[in-house]
């Protein structure tokens, strides 16, 4: 399985020629619609996340492709094939294996309101909480771990990444730092996780094999 990192919190992770896309989101402005593509989730409804753009060109080069989403996100998909999960159910779609976890976008303040959130595990392999720290409850290879947002401190981020305890974690969600906030968010959260013995850095591609330990390529 291979995943391709995209800018903010877009990636996609390919199978047996096969393409699973989580969050083609506004804020992923290096994404383009890919083919191949046999599913999307959103994560939740919020721009950076969720481009009905984005996702009008993946259905338009993958028509048979289905849409994983929250309730409250795929009412918004008019038109499109979207699919309602929720937090505790297991799909599988072509060679990807997802199950959903959470329910809740973090709080940003309470006078924003409530959003729904889901977290996805693919394969049993990777993890992505989406907007929110919402636990796996099982062992995660790959963590894909939120590191800027309005609604995290540094302090959640490191503690979530020492709960789930993976073997690499990756930053994501972290279009609003500047070029020195992300070395100063790596140096905060790698220090932290090297102590610990899990495996942080930045990726444009990580390639995993059932039986080999996975091998990150970093970007600048």
């Amino acid at each position: 399985m291979k995943l391709t990192k995209y800018e903010h919190a877009c990636f996609t992770l390919e199978k047996d020629g096969r393409v699973l896309v989580v969050d083609p989101g506004g804020w992923s402005g290096d994404f383009a619609a890919v083919e191949n593509v046999v599913a999307v989730v959103v994560t939740h409804e919020h721009a950076d996340h969720f481009s009905l753009e984005k996702l009008q060109a993946i259905v338009q080069q993958n028509p048979e492709v289905v849409i994983f989403a929250h309730p409250d996100v795929a009412g918004q998909m008019a038109g499109l094939p979207a699919q309602s999960v929720a937090a505790g159910d297991a799909v599988t779609i072509g060679p990807f294996a997802l199950e959903f976890f959470g329910g809740d976008h973090a709080t940003i303040h309470p006078d924003f309101g409530h959003f729904a959130n889901l977290g996805v595990l693919v394969n049993d392999t990777l993890y992505y909480p989406g907007d929110s720290f919402a636990l796996p409850q099982k062992p995660v290879k790959v963590l894909a771990l939120p590191v800027a947002a309005p609604w995290l401190k540094i302090s959640e981020t490191i503690d979530f990444m020492l709960s789930v305890q993976p073997e690499i974690a990756f930053p994501t969600h972290d279009a609003i730092a500047s070029s020195l906030g992300k070395e100063l968010l790596d140096r905060l959260v790698g220090g932290v996780a090297q102590e610990h013995r899990i495996e942080y850095r930045r990726v444009h591609s990580l390639s995993l094999t059932p039986d080999v330990p996975p091998v990150a390529q970093q970007t600048d």
